[in-house]
């Protein structure tokens, strides 16, 4: 009998071990309230669950050991817990709530404020949202924003810029850590320079933003803020490739030199060299690129916490598009039609806190780039160079919150093309003041100039002015007004100029072109009783602008044509952004436009071309905590755009149909340090040339050695060419690559 029950008391105690044992308990608020849908989990491990709508939950089969327990809600901060597993465990979890709108953010105001103190609206997204499509470069990233798209300017090279409210590109100014190195001749190409796994979050402005940051801040902002030495992994990579044999390896460490030094290094490398015509106009489909891109950043740590960080950035990347059959041999000649850049270009970027009792940094940039491109047989050989330094002092005395700016800004730009027949070098040096002013508890107001001196064209001003008016601590309404100026340069920013068989045609000198704005914007964040987290974020603006330089395409189809406009442009419209948390497992954020963006000239208004009047966006989630994957949905869609085509006779259409990119990911997190993800691009296989007879003109003859032309130099129809074309690639809105499968890794530690 003794016997007997010592073996049933085993079986008992074996039993127990095999079924494990049990982690639960109930999560709450500071408050005690519960809440349900949070994700509590061992860290390491498959183990976790989901907080019912009780708040409890329960994590059961945990064998004997050491863990740490994580639990996470979006809204709250995270909890982690070192737990020691020998018996059953009951624990209460709190979670401290966090406002979504306390996001810091630096771009409205030069200056870290947390967003819901911004009298300027920023929108801010960070790298988990860019992980939902991966993407190999900064350009592309971007498509899932909503009123913002990446332009492809040519069928041929590739090359684009991005659309911020329907502007194009030139008006968008692009920052690196606050600093304005994208711009000239990289607003064109060096964009797709920017490894997207080194960026800690992006920062949008849509609206001028000229009386801060100078020239080319008319259309709106983009800030890419790279990440923290000392917040970054000690080392992550991030590699995927997709059955279009490209490849693209992003990679990082960090090392600690000393107490004081802290060091972040980067490289981006990306490869693609399989031809592809599944259009079958014996062109590329889509640019070869091989790239390389190395960056590095320091940080300093000083007495009293003051600043220091320093950080360099080299890129050389050789493109190439063209003919099936070109090689390097055709390299500028005229039997194979081919377009070849060679883009070379470093930067330095320092942001260094003076010595003394008051608020006072210097912030300097310096850039040098070297082009080297070939458009069929004509060469376009370019050197930028741009110097940018900058003293801010930041005051603050009573309700009021001071700014004052010192800034230089030196620009070297020279080419071979016959319209630059000496080497243009300004240096333009500007003052700048701002100042918030707290009314009161739910009142603030922005007031500033910008006053800057440009030798080519004499003094400009540009004024600003913001309200914010705080009703809740959950909800804000702006008001933002302000003028702008940018000052063009005609090659470096547009690739209609260079490419195609157009005759290029500058009336007249060109006068800066100078805007008035004004925005609203509504900020609203929902909590509810069950856990949901709903936000909404409505804007409207109008924007008008004299002196608008456009090119011209209708005119006459065999020329682009480049002046001032003797009337006016203007951009009208309204946008909304509608996020939301529902559980742990699913969050989503739908995104919608609607614009007019329109030039008057000679009495008559019409739409801008390449200019969409409608777009929408959408990112969703879901994740399965049990089972540790994530599936990610994202997309956009575009409305009809006028096109540039080519005179009457044109068989492609004037204007584009409806058309959207969709994506797809699948991203599991079941194995330590390592992610794994793939999916679909372009879903829907959507490419410009549905629909349309071709999409590049005379691809058959890109260099018009067969076209005859009348008195006027006007294209004639022969039956050779029956629509009386000349060669042009001009005519694309969308990417011209179709569907792929794609399969990463991250390993981070």
């Amino acid at each position: 009998m003794k016997n007997l029950l010592l073996l049933l008391l085993f079986f008992t105690l074996a039993s127990h071990a095999s079924n494990g044992l049990t982690i639960s308990g109930k999560v709450t608020d500071q408050n005690e309230e519960v809440i349900p849908y949070v994700s509590v989990y061992l860290m390491g491990t498959s183990k976790g669950a989901v907080s019912g709508v009780d708040g409890t939950f329960a994590i059961e089969n945990v064998e004997m050991g050491s863990y740490t327990l994580v639990a996470s809600f979006t809204g709250y901060k995270a909890v982690k817990q070192q737990l020691t597993v020998d018996r059953n465990i009951t624990l209460n979890i709190s979670l401290e709530e966090i406002a979504l709108l306390d996001e810091v953010v630096i771009t409205g105001t030069q200056k870290p404020v947390k967003r819901l103190e911004s009298p300027i609206p920023v929108e801010v997204y960070s790298a988990t949202f860019l992980k939902k499509n991966p993407a190999p470069n900064i350009f592309e990233a971007l498509q899932n924003v909503n009123g913002i798209r990446p332009q492809i300017n040519c069928s041929v090279c590739n090359t684009g810029d991005i659309h911020i409210n329907g502007l194009e590109g030139p008006y968008t100014l692009v920052l690196i850590d606050g600093m304005p190195i994208v711009s000239g001749l990289s607003t064109v190409y060096g964009l797709s320079g920017i490894p997207s796994s080194l960026i800690s979050q992006v920062e949008i402005i849509k609206g001028p933003a000229s009386s801060l940051y100078g020239s080319e801040a008319v259309g709106g902002l983009i800030n890419v803020i790279t990440k923290h030495p000392e917040n970054a992994p000690l080392f992550f990579i991030d590699s995927f490739l997709t059955d279009w044999k490209e490849y693209n390896l992003d990679l990082g460490l960090k090392a600690k030199f000393n107490d004081k030094i802290n060091v972040l290094f980067g490289a981006n490398y990306y490869n693609y060299n399989h031809p592809i015509d599944n259009n079958n106009d014996n062109f590329t489909d889509v640019t070869l690129q091989h790239r390389i891109s190395v960056f590095q950043k320091w940080n300093f740590k000083r007495n009293l916490n003051r600043f220091f960080s320093l950080a360099g950035r080299y890129f050389y990347e050789d493109r190439w598009g063209g003919e099936m059959q070109w090689t390097s041999k055709d390299r500028g000649g005229d039997e194979v039609y081919g377009e070849s850049i060679y883009t070379s270009r470093f930067e330095i970027i320092g942001n260094y806190q003076l010595p003394v009792n008051e608020k006072i940094f210097f912030q300097f940039s310096y850039s040098d780039h070297d082009q080297n491109s070939v458009y069929g047989d004509t060469y376009y050989l370019a050197k930028q160079r741009i110097g940018f330094g900058q003293l801010t002092w930041d005051y603050s005395a009573d309700k009021n919150d001071w700014l004052f700016g010192l800034s230089g800004r030196y620009n070297f730009y020279d080419d071979n093309t016959t319209v630059t027949k000496i080497a243009d070098e300004v240096f333009i040096p500007s003052l700048f003041i701002q100042n918030e002013i707290n009314l009161s508890k739910k009142h603030k107001l922005l007031l500033g100039g910008r006053y800057d001196y440009d030798s080519r064209h004499g003094s400009i001003f540009t004024p600003r002015l913001a309200y914010k008016y705080t009703p809740t601590k959950d909800a804000i309404f702006r008001l933002n007004a302000g003028t702008g100026f940018r000052v063009v340069n005609l090659f470096t920013e547009d690739h209609a100029a260079l490419s195609g068989s157009r005759e290029v045609v500058i009336k007249n000198d060109l006068n800066p072109e100078q805007s008035l704005n004004i925005n609203v914007n509504y900020l609203k964040k929902i909590y509810t009783k069950k856990g949901h987290i709903l936000g909404l974020d409505i804007s409207a603006w109008y924007t008008y602008f004299t002196n608008a330089i456009l090119p011209d395409y209708d005119t006459n189809p065999n020329q682009v044509i480049y002046d001032n406009l003797n009337d006016n442009a203007t951009s009208l419209g309204a946008s909304i952004n509608f996020d939301a948390v529902l559980s742990a497992n699913f969050k989503g954020l739908i995104g919608a436009t609607i614009q007019e963006v329109s030039k008057k000239e000679n009495g008559i208004r019409e739409q801008q071309i390449l200019t969409e009047q409608f777009s929408g966006t959408w990112s969703l989630s879901y994740s399965n905590i049990k089972n540790n994957f994530t599936i990610d949905y994202t997309g956009n869609v575009y409305g009809p755009m006028r096109l540039p085509v080519l005179g009457a006779l044109d068989p492609r259409k004037e204007k584009s149909p409806f058309w959207s990119i969709q994506n797809i990911q699948f991203t599991f997190k079941g194995l330590q340090h390592i992610e794994l993800y793939g999916g679909v691009k372009n879903v829907l296989n959507w490419t410009p040339n549905k629909g349309n007879p071709f999409i590049i003109a005379r691809a058959n003859d890109p260099f018009d050695k067969n076209v005859t032309f009348d008195g006027n130099g006007n294209a004639v129809a022969t039956p050779d060419n029956p629509y009386g074309l000349t060669f042009d690639p001009t005519y694309i809105y969308a990417p011209n690559q179709g569907r792929r499968l794609f399969f990463g890794l991250r390993y981070k530690i």
